[in-house]
């Protein structure tokens, strides 16, 4: 019965099928495979989180959406109506694999390759018809990266595949995330062509499920489990053995350079002419019912109908005409969302904080708020600065570092936070001695913008760069001076 996949678990992944209990209410996720929306399915959306939630949506980091402070599980007809129009899976019990990344500007970008929507919705009904695959970890995830500017290689998937000009042909390469979380997928050295990409990924699928069916654990293991236990080499051969054919093996790449986050932001021209895409900021990825459906009639009236989410959190109204550009960022501007890549609230981030998680000691979203609408007032950046508040040290809402990260400990009376800069070090880069209250978080924050825009090489140096190659001494004296500190 559908009723009884629907009540809130113990489950540390949420899904529409298998929603949690937090702070704020239920907590139901929605798997959106390559991050594109049609006009009917955000109405569906905002109409259940009006009805059910709190107005709000909230876009993740793997592009997919959350409702939260949900009064209720979602009703077995609400979860029809969802799978009506493509934004649930037609077996529950598949619903929570559908982490499908691709570029949020696949097809229209002037760099691409090739345009990989059709792999993103090949595999989408690849794995939503093998029942078999619902023993695999709903964490497990896939990428395709086109090529595009807007890369999405380096993101935390398990396996991604990267398209790549060789020997004057485009074919992808294979790269798999063995690591601990938040680390960039690794070349490992295959390539393979479009048309049988999707074999190889039903293979490497097959061998993970037979992986953990033998684990006999009642947790699936991930993926980068079976490569930590068998290393890739092995995996591939098993790969191979299955596909009944070996793999082209070449010797592995370098990890190319990404490009600056953020810079999807404003408006850019698409590499079809007369059209251009418009990106613009969330404030902590969420979303109000009514700037979603904003969002989506302006897109209709000016684009293609459809939305494209990102996993920086923020959003795309793609293929516009040229002409109306202007127009249309106005109005997405009016309806509370900045499109300029510098504004304070293009690269905060804060997970859900002690108002959504139990683990949580600091209330991270009230926090972020406050700081993002001082900075706002008081400085002007010209370069995206990417702030990551956590409430605990799992780093569940960003797994790279951060420009600066501040993550909230246990303290005798009150909240405060580990300041981290830079990329060096460990996941939240290299700790300061420093610790800061609520009440002056977004002062201390401003001084310490000031010191990076007063000190640094020029303007083309980032906060990152600035931080990273001063000693931490130097460092330190820099940031307590302009704090009036010892």
């Amino acid at each position: 019965m559908l009723s009884e996949l629907i009540a809130p678990s113990a489950a540390t992944c949420p899904g529409l099928f298998s929603p949690i209990s937090a702070q704020d209410g239920i907590l139901s996720r929605i798997r959106i495979p390559g991050g594109i929306l049609n006009g009917v399915q955000c109405e569906a959306i905002a109409a259940l989180s009006d009805q059910y939630g709190n107005g709000l949506v909230q876009v993740t980091n793997r592009a997919n959406l959350q409702l939260r402070g949900l009064e209720t599980t979602l009703p077995s007809d609400a979860l029809g109506q969802l799978q009506a129009v493509d934004l649930a899976a037609p077996v529950p019990a598949l619903d929570g694999i559908r982490n499908i990344m691709s570029s949020p500007t696949a097809g229209i970008d002037l760099q691409a390759l090739v345009d990989t929507h059709p792999l993103v919705r090949e595999w989408n009904r690849t794995i939503t018809s093998r029942p078999d695959f619902a023993v695999l970890s709903p964490k497990f995830s896939v990428c395709f990266d086109g090529g595009e500017a807007v890369a999405v290689g380096d993101r935390p998937n398990d396996i991604t595949l990267i398209a790549m000009k060789i020997d004057g042909s485009i074919q992808y390469r294979l790269h798999l995330s063995r690591g601990e979380r938040g680390e960039a997928p690794q070349d490992v050295g295959v390539n393979v062509r479009e048309e049988e990409a999707i074999a190889l990924l039903v293979a490497l699928s097959e061998v993970y499920r037979d992986y953990i069916l033998q684990s006999g654990q009642q947790k699936p293991p991930r993926l980068r489990t079976l490569l930590q236990d068998w290393g890739s080499d092995r995996y591939l051969k098993s790969v191979s053995q299955r596909l009944g054919l070996a793999l082209s093996m070449e010797p592995k790449l370098w990890p190319k350079p990404y490009a600056v986050p953020y810079a999807h932001l404003g408006i850019h021209p698409q590499q079809q002419a007369g059209l251009s895409y418009i990106g613009a900021s969330l404030s902590l990825g969420q979303l109000k019912t009514q700037q979603l459906r904003t969002l989506a009639n302006l897109s209709a009236q000016y684009g293609d109908g459809n939305l494209r989410l990102t996993p920086w959190q923020t959003i795309l109204v793609p293929n516009l005409a040229t002409l109306h550009v202007a127009q249309a960022q106005e109005q997405i501007e009016d309806c509370g969302l900045p499109t300029r890549a510098t504004h304070p609230s293009s690269a905060m981030v804060a997970c859900s904080g002690t108002s959504g998680c139990r683990a949580a000691v600091a209330d991270t979203q009230r926090h972020a708020q406050a700081l993002t609408a001082h900075l706002a007032h008081r400085v002007v950046l010209d370069r995206p600065l990417n702030i990551h508040l956590s409430g605990c040290d799992k780093s569940c809402a960003q797994h790279q570092a951060g420009d600066i990260t501040l993550v909230g400990i246990p303290v005798e009376v009150g909240e405060a936070y580990q300041v981290s800069v830079g990329s060096q070090g460990s996941n939240f880069g290299r700790r300061l001695d420093l610790l800061i209250s609520p009440d002056i978080l977004p002062q201390r924050i401003e001084a310490m913008i000031r010191v990076y825009q007063l000190h640094r090489l020029g303007a083309q140096e980032t906060f990152s760069a600035f931080v990273d190659r001063l000693a931490i001494g130097e460092l330190q004296r820099l940031f307590n001076n302009a704090l009036g500190q010892p």
